[in-house]
């Protein structure tokens, strides 16, 4: 099967984390893949790729006219040419992420009779939206093969809005495979270390979490927090940090190259997103076997936790919550050595490669893409 996926860049983010990992999965199968970042010129890729997976930027196939700034010219310019593309090389499916790309998708391979897979990275109905952002997907997702959401609260929410589609479907993210073929951390020091993970961003409510940190600091000194992640709040961040007077016990780490690494060198987890999509990080901390803290953000981590059965679940935006909850994961041994394997294992059985895959090998018979 030629599969074609399409992302905004290759880039450290969460979609081309995924899109690397059912790449590289899907060649492995002997499926002819490539990878077509569609907004963004050549540039190197975060996350390797199989030698087999053609990675190819619509810049270069758009040409001079569809480089430089990006405007309504250059815009048509590499609409025009991921038509061509599709025409010319005719992929047995088409799959996107994130809801610019999604329309540009679904646009360009209008009439071509090639299924087309729409994937929803967040909760449109939590995550604040542009107009445009919200048209692209008003017009555009009823003429897909399939819109595909993460998880069953987004479905949901698509239903009860009565939203036109042909087809709705719900596929998690799959765990990464080094974090499968790993055995679950290993780390013996007296200090402990916190860590979170994610853009510096308002979103990530990394400021909220650095004020819990240094209310709880004075009561568990071996304890250290580190977050892992770069974006626009790094300096505001670091002026929260220095006026706590803890830079000694609160690290703003940069990304991370090999976050399995970085999370096994963890004691803790803690997500205080407003909201997701299906957040990677906790999938990964949990895979790694780390006992977590999350807010019941809309979407993800109820389901992810299993309703809290395997994780510290805090009503969403609760902040005197999350502070007795970070107390009560810093505070209690026994309690951190229950919840992380029971993480693991809960997480490996449900988001496992071979798991995820059978669900997209399902959804493409449906579609077409796959006889």
């Amino acid at each position: 099967m030629k599969i074609v996926l399409l992302t905004s860049s290759m880039g450290a983010g969460g979609a081309e984390r995924v899109a690397a990992t059912l790449a590289n999965a899907w060649s492995a199968r002997g499926h002819q893949v490539t990878i077509m970042p569609t907004f963004s010129g050549r540039g190197d890729c975060f996350y390797p790729l199989a030698d087999q997976v053609e990675l190819r930027y619509l810049a270069d196939v758009a040409g001079a006219n569809g480089a430089g700034k990006k405007n309504w010219k250059t815009m048509l310019v590499r609409l025009l040419a991921l038509r061509r593309f599709f025409r010319a090389t005719r992929p047995d499916v088409i799959i996107s992420f994130i809801t610019n790309v999604n329309a540009a998708a679904v646009i360009a391979s209008a009439g071509l009779r090639i299924p087309t897979i729409v994937c929803e990275r967040s909760d449109p109905f939590a995550q604040p939206t542009t107009r445009i952002g919200k048209l692209y997907g008003a017009l555009t997702y009823r003429f897909a093969s399939c819109l595909m959401v993460q998880t069953a609260a987004v479905e949901q929410k698509y239903r009860q809005a009565k939203t036109r589609l042909k087809r709705l479907a719900v596929i998690p993210n799959p765990i990464p495979p080094q974090f499968e073929l790993a055995p679950a951390r290993r780390r013996e020091s007296t200090r402990r270390h916190l860590v979170g993970v994610g853009r510096l961003a308002d979103e990530k409510q990394f400021g909220l979490l650095i004020d819990i940190f240094a209310r709880l600091a004075s009561a568990h000194p071996d304890w250290h927090f580190h977050i892992v992640g770069k974006g626009p709040l790094e300096a505001q961040l670091q002026r929260r940090i220095d006026a706590h007077g803890l830079a000694q016990r609160i690290e703003l780490r940069g990304p991370s190259s090999d976050i399995h690494a970085t999370l096994q060198q963890a004691d803790g987890f803690v997500l205080a997103s407003r909201y997701e999509g299906f957040p990677n990080a906790l999938l990964e901390a949990m895979a790694t076997g780390l006992p977590c803290v999350t807010f019941d953000c809309p979407s993800g981590p109820r389901e992810m936790t299993e309703a809290g059965q395997v994780a510290l679940l805090v009503p969403s935006n609760d902040t005197a919550g999350m502070e007795q909850a970070l107390r009560t994961l810093m505070g209690d041994a026994q309690l951190r050595e229950r919840l992380g394997p029971q993480a693991r294992s809960s997480v490996m059985r449900r988001f496992s490669v071979e798991a995820v895959l059978s669900q997209w090998e399902a959804l493409f018979r449906e579609v077409g893409a796959l006889r």
